[in-house]
């Protein structure tokens, strides 16, 4: 007698996503799709023993950089370890296509500097000749490639700016002329696939040379010029990283202009100052009811970022490092080593100066000095007698710019966090999975969320946190049959141990192309991982072949 269905996920507590409660029932799969919830399905090919265990739909990440590794890395490590069964690229208006030929090294130098990935490591993983030019072209790519998560795209303003203005993509705003070939690029985009428009006008965002990335030289009429495109079609969101002339009332106007949802990055805890992030949630939340969908991305992580006097990234916003950012070693080791940059330095390291605080700041390699590792900086700097900035540089320049500094530059209060998380106006984002890759690792976002909110700190019910990492994303970013567990929807299921699931200490792995390095976390509770009715995780290993056919979908439009 043959089985009724593919895969039956038997005796657990199915948290379906919705915000309801969990409930006894079995989950059966046939085609890729959920055929029943219930008990007494019947008979699989195969089944899982989820007994005493959570049943979710699988995890979805709407704010991820892995444009580039997915064309090497068809695993999208290391999210699938954290149960995330889609993943959304393209976020902050970066992204690799559309790419001119000769325009391959501008955003690869781009993504080096912006998202702190290795060029090296870049050029290695896509060669000389990407399969791509247009982002029709790319998706198609990433099609055939295959993956072994759902992959849905933005589509950015960076590279859409570089290929209409090349190099002068950085330094001026646009004739009516480019914002026109700009515009059909982006609707061009919408109608392959894309499930979105992205940009950015943070003051972060330092591109190659030290140069603005290109989003940032547009005017907000070209931004909402490029958003416009999203009224005409059904689908669609825009990603925005926010600026000083981008904010609620800019979103607020595109939002009504085009009747779909702003998502922005992000509500940081501390980054508007004590009390200031409940004015904007208030704000957003009016907005929302208002019709105006403005969503702020909150993370449940403090911002850690390890970096090196290499590539600076906490400090680029600031014009002290301008110089620092177009030199080359030797020039940065010169400015490093001068009086008069360390004395300006100095006055912009008071508290509140900038996001990095030396009294959070930890020494966390130190080559030629093992005894400064894991001590404060101010700590240290006071019992030497020196101060912070000084020691910072010293031990950067004995060690050739190697040493490593770890500091939370945002969203270490957890009593805000905690508010930011409970808000009804907000949504999960900023795990940057596939960015800043040697400098943090969040993408672990998820096993972090159920294991210290939910289990330890009981801010989150489960119900509520599934809800955050499911169908609240999927549903603002319109992944459609994504998000919930019920009859029809996509089989995109993870099954956890809510007494055991969290993620380690992160650590460092040189497993990029090239044998660049990495930071990592590793996940503990989740027992399997399904995505398209396919286990592609059990017991804490990979079960598919990343040399073979793999599940994953590419969601053009948000639809498989």
């Amino acid at each position: 007698m043959s089985a009724e269905f593919d895969l039956l996920i038997e005796g657990g507590t199915v948290v379906d996503g919705t915000g309801a409660p969990g409930r006894r029932a079995d989950i059966a799969i046939s085609g890729g799709r959920i055929a029943a919830v219930g008990n007494g399905l019947g008979s699989a090919a195969r089944s899982i023993n989820a007994k005493g265990r959570i049943v979710a739909p699988g995890f979805v990440d709407i704010h991820t950089h892995y444009d580039a590794q997915v064309l090497w890395d068809r695993m999208l490590t290391i999210s699938p370890a954290h149960g995330v069964t889609s993943v959304v690229i393209g976020n902050c208006g970066f992204g690799i296509a559309p790419t001119r030929p000769s325009h391959r090294d501008l955003i690869l130098r781009t993504l080096e500097n912006v998202e702190g990935m290795s060029l090296a490591s870049l050029r290695a993983g896509l060669g000389d000749e990407w399969p791509f030019e247009s982002f029709a072209e790319y998706l198609d790519a990433v099609e055939a490639r295959g993956t072994a998560i759902n992959v849905a795209a933005l589509v950015g303003h960076t590279p859409i700016r570089l290929y209409v203005m090349g190099e002068e993509a950085t330094e001026r705003e646009a004739t009516d002329e480019e914002l026109a070939q700009m515009r059909a690029l982006v609707a061009e985009a919408l109608r392959a696939g894309a499930v979105g428009f992205a940009t950015s006008h943070a003051p972060t965002h330092v591109g190659y040379e030290g140069r603005p990335v290109p989003s940032r030289a547009s005017s907000f009429e070209e931004v909402e010029a490029l958003a416009s495109c999203l009224a005409d079609v059904e689908h669609g969101v825009m990603q925005a990283t926010i600026g000083a002339d981008l904010f609620l009332n800019q979103m607020e106007a595109i939002a009504r202009r085009t009747g779909k949802p702003v998502s922005w990055t992000a509500l940081l805890g501390g980054a508007f100052g004590p009390e200031g992030h409940r004015d904007i949630l208030d704000q957003s939340l009016e907005l929302q009811k208002s019709g105006a969908a403005v969503i702020p991305q909150v993370s449940g992580r403090p911002l850690m970022f390890e970096f090196q006097f290499e590539a600076p990234f906490p400090f680029e916003m600031l014009e002290l490092f301008h110089p620092v950012s177009k030199g080359d070693r030797e020039e940065k080791k010169r400015i490093y080593g001068s009086e008069e940059f360390r004395a300006a330095f100095r006055d912009r390291a008071e508290p509140g100066g900038f996001g990095v605080r030396w009294d959070r700041t930890e020494i966390s390699d130190s080559p030629t000095d093992r005894d400064a590792e894991g001590r404060l900086v101010s700590e240290l700097a006071a019992e030497r007698g020196t101060h912070p900035v000084d020691l910072a540089l010293d031990l950067a320049l004995a060690s050739d710019l190697k040493a490593r500094f770890r500091s939370a530059v945002a969203n270490a209060d957890e009593p805000i966090v905690a508010e930011l998380l409970q808000h009804p106006a907000a949504m999960l984002g900023l795990s940057d999975a596939g960015a800043h890759a040697s400098q943090l690792c969040d993408a672990c976002f998820s096993t972090h969320m159920l294991g210290h909110w939910v289990r330890e700190k009981k801010v989150l019910s489960l119900a509520a946190a599934v809800r955050l990492l499911t169908s609240r994303s999927a549903d603002i970013f319109g992944l459609q049959g994504r998000g919930r567990l019920a009859a029809s929807a996509a089989a995109d299921v993870v099954v956890f141990d809510p007494d055991a699931v969290g993620c380690g200490p992160l650590r460092r792995v040189y497993d990029l192309p090239g044998g660049a390095d990495r930071l990592v976390a590793d996940s503990f509770g989740i027992d399997a991982v399904v995505v398209n009715g396919i286990p592609i995780r059990e017991g804490g290993q990979d079960r598919v072949d990343a040399t073979s056919g793999l599940p994953g979908r590419v969601l053009r439009k948000g639809i498989a």
